[in-house]
């Protein structure tokens, strides 16, 4: 399903500070089967969610870069990994990551939403936007921020508050 853009900013805009609240009450007190129902909606939500019509995380957000990344990448670019940190990347200090220097990503081709780089892409693209990662309490903080970027983390945690309330 197509994602319309301006309608989840402004849907993000009313009720981030309400999802938020809720994913930090599961974070404290986890009802019995969160995984197994993260999982449950996650089929649910990539069937009306179509990241194509999206790209709001590649438009607005920056992947960390591993050492295997960076090295996977700059093999695929034919470049060294020196070339390619300092024509694509800086080092963020404080996280101690290695970033996009700009936004929108420098992969995404804007037209089609694509990525040039998709099967070589960063770990941390290619499991974005971490919905059914094992442990989901464990990544409450991860969902809390990508509410505002990914409407398919937005529906799960709507989708979550009915079923659970």
């Amino acid at each position: 399903m197509q994602v319309n853009l301006r309608s989840f900013k402004q849907r993000v805009r009313h009720h981030k500070q309400r999802l938020k609240r809720f994913l930090g009450k599961i974070e404290k007190n986890p009802p019995r089967r969160l995984d197994k129902l993260a999982e449950e909606i996650s089929v649910e939500v990539w069937k009306e969610v179509d990241c194509l019509s999206c790209a709001n995380c590649c438009k607005t957000m920056s992947p960390t870069f591993t050492k295997k990344d960076i090295s996977r990448i700059s093999d695929h670019l034919g470049m060294s990994a020196e070339e390619f940190r300092e024509k694509w990347l800086y080092f963020d200090e404080e996280d101690g990551d290695w970033m996009n220097k700009k936004q929108p990503c420098q992969f995404l081709d804007l037209r089609s939403n694509m990525c040039a780089i998709y099967e070589v892409r960063p770990d941390d693209c290619a499991g974005f936007p971490h919905l059914t990662k094992k442990k989901m309490v464990e990544y409450i903080h991860v969902h809390q921020q990508n509410i505002a970027y990914c409407p398919a983390t937005f529906k799960m945690v709507e989708k979550m508050m009915d079923r659970i309330g």
